[in-house]
């Protein structure tokens, strides 16, 4: 017969749960943080690559050609691009052919790259 009650295992770390729990809130936080600036960063891709494509049907119809490069889209188009974040595939064909467009983050893999 025990003359003292045994005090429970998990009330020896009761002083922490508000760390632990703050820990958690914290965790939560940031992971959200991190998706919302992934999302962000994907519709910046998507508006990029919008703009060009666009631009670029506007150059036809006025000029009656798809322009050259993408230079010329930024220069007389008003075409905005962050060359820190992304790289820009433009290849065309011929004048009369809608140009093959993508926008890809840096370091990210293009639509073209393939594992052989």
């Amino acid at each position: 017969m025990r003359l003292y009650q045994r005090e429970p295992v998990w009330r020896k770390f009761r002083p922490f749960l508000p760390v632990l729990g703050g820990l958690a809130v914290m965790a939560a936080f940031l992971q959200g943080l991190q998706n919302a600036s992934g999302a962000v960063e994907a519709e910046q891709l998507r508006m990029t690559e919008n703009s060009i494509r666009r631009a670029a049907v506007s150059c036809y119809a006025a000029e009656g050609s798809y322009p050259q490069n993408v230079a010329y889209l930024t220069e007389h188009y008003g075409v905005q691009i962050d060359h820190s974040k992304f790289v820009v595939n433009y290849s065309i064909a011929g004048s009369n052919t809608m140009p093959y467009i993508e926008v890809v983050p840096k370091g990210g893999r293009s639509r073209l790259d393939h594992d052989f």
